[in-house]
């Protein structure tokens, strides 16, 4: 087998998309399928394991986010051993797409997703939307989904401006409302930053019995490229397979963000939007001692200046 998975670390960056997509077609061929889906989207699958990772990915994404070029599932695939279904759109499509949705249908008519003890369905912003909407071919699975849309239809969301290009796409026939597509799901955890206010907005109409709302304060707009560069998606992900995952495993997880650059920064950004030098000079300390960090030496050094000058006290070093 470890032979056979050789072939998953050829490096597919640099080339040009038509290339990429030939290579791509002919790797999954010999480990799986490769199945166009007209000319926006397409389905990759690799036949390894029992335990399934249903992904939904933009090519752009892919090429930005992996080294290799590669979708995320084939780093899962290779360290875990599990079989990976991975619904590729050339930009933000949302997967609403006849061609997709007949894709599930022939999927469910076979059983496809029978043959898996453990299925997981992932993505993020519009795949997370997608993740959602389209678990629910797989009764039964876990979903994780990363800021995801619940929907676009503007007589429900006309308070999200961003992609208002999308309303004329349908988002109220087959699988549709993503929220009520997560009924037949078993858990599904939703990740957003809550002070991402649109992306909190939808987070909230995901309420349901079987899902997790996950606050992922001082992310950003970028909370899967966050959590890769913390090398805590994966966990995440292998975590859920295995029914350990919940609120208290990701309080766990999420410590990485301590020695996140980005995520530090984002955190004095916001005490110095709120005026709160106090907890800036607490932040400051805390960092220097765990690390050497100039930009954070010399924001405390400001601090101190401006504590001298009468303007807060400082906080005491015991």
């Amino acid at each position: 087998m470890q032979e056979t998975l050789e072939i998953l670390d050829e490096d597919l960056s640099g080339l040009k998309h038509a290339q990429w997509e030939q290579r791509l077609a002919a790797i999954t061929e010999e480990l799986g399928m490769f199945q166009p889906l007209g000319p926006k989207h397409c389905a990759t699958f690799l036949d390894q394991g029992n335990t399934l990772l249903v992904t939904f990915e933009t090519m752009q994404g892919i090429h930005n986010l992996s080294k290799l070029a590669q979708p995320l599932g084939f780093d899962m695939v290779k360290s875990e051993g599990w079989s990976h279904l991975g619904l590729l759109s050339n930009g933000d499509t949302w997967f609403r797409n006849e061609r997709v949705y007949g894709f599930f249908d022939q999927l469910i008519d076979d059983g496809f997703f029978d043959e898996f003890d453990t299925v997981i369905f992932y993505g993020a912003g519009p795949c997370g939307y997608a993740a959602s909407a389209f678990s629910v071919s797989a009764p039964g699975a876990t979903v994780v989904a990363i800021q995801p849309q619940a929907t676009l239809d503007a007589r429900m969301t006309e308070w999200d401006e961003r992609f208002v290009e999308m309303r004329r796409v349908s988002f109220t026939d087959r699988f549709g409302y993503a929220p009520d597509m997560l009924d037949a799901a078993k858990q599904a955890f939703i990740f957003y930053d809550p002070y991402e206010q649109l992306d909190a907005m939808h987070a909230a109409l995901f309420s349901r019995k079987n899902v997790s709302r996950l606050r992922v304060p001082n992310l950003g707009a970028a909370v899967q490229t966050r959590m890769i560069e913390m090398r805590i998606l994966n966990t995440i992900l292998k975590q859920a397979a295995e029914g350990d995952f919940n609120e208290n495993a990701f309080a766990q997880l999420f410590r990485a963000r301590r020695d996140d650059s980005s995520y530090l920064r984002a955190l004095m950004a916001r005490l110095e939007q709120q005026d709160r030098p106090f907890l800036q000079v607490l932040l400051c300390r805390n960092v220097l001692a765990r690390a050497r960090a100039p930009r954070f030496r010399r924001r405390l050094q400001d601090l101190e200046q401006r504590a001298a000058e009468g303007e807060f006290e400082l906080p005491s070093t015991l």
